[in-house]
């Protein structure tokens, strides 16, 4: 397995920084295994709807799950506001970096997670092959 750390800096886009350290690095099965930090703006997909929402204020990154490939990528995030209310969804470019995001991501050198159609949900979904 490799790791890599990375932090982003204040208005970086969170997706779009994580979609290009993915391409520059060929990355075909990572995962995130820990994520801190904060933005100040956030746009989020939330479970069962098919359109994005946007808030524009201050929230602390206290979880980022899922996988990274070069062949897709699936995350979800969770965001405590400043009274400590907690939200969470799915990833979406507008998620932007407020003064920092401190990242480390891990790969598996004998995996390559792919996005392909399920045919049950209609949706692409993770299919895991060995390297």
């Amino acid at each position: 397995m490799q790791i890599f750390a990375l932090r982003l800096k204040p208005n970086n886009d969170l997706m779009t920084s994580l979609r290009h350290f993915v391409a520059q690095h060929q990355i075909e099965a990572g995962f995130m295994i820990t994520a801190v930090g904060s933005l100040q703006q956030a746009t989020l997909r939330f479970s069962g709807q098919n359109y994005a929402q946007a808030f524009k204020e201050h929230f602390e990154i206290v979880s980022l799950v899922g996988t990274l490939s070069i062949h897709g990528i699936h995350l979800h995030i969770a965001l405590s506001d400043k009274k400590g209310k907690t939200i969470g969804g799915h990833l979406l470019e507008g998620c932007i970096i407020y003064t920092t995001a401190e990242i480390i991501i891990g790969v598996s050198d004998n995996l390559i997670f792919l996005r392909t159609i399920d045919e049950t949900t209609g949706y692409k979904e993770l299919e895991i092959k060995p390297k």
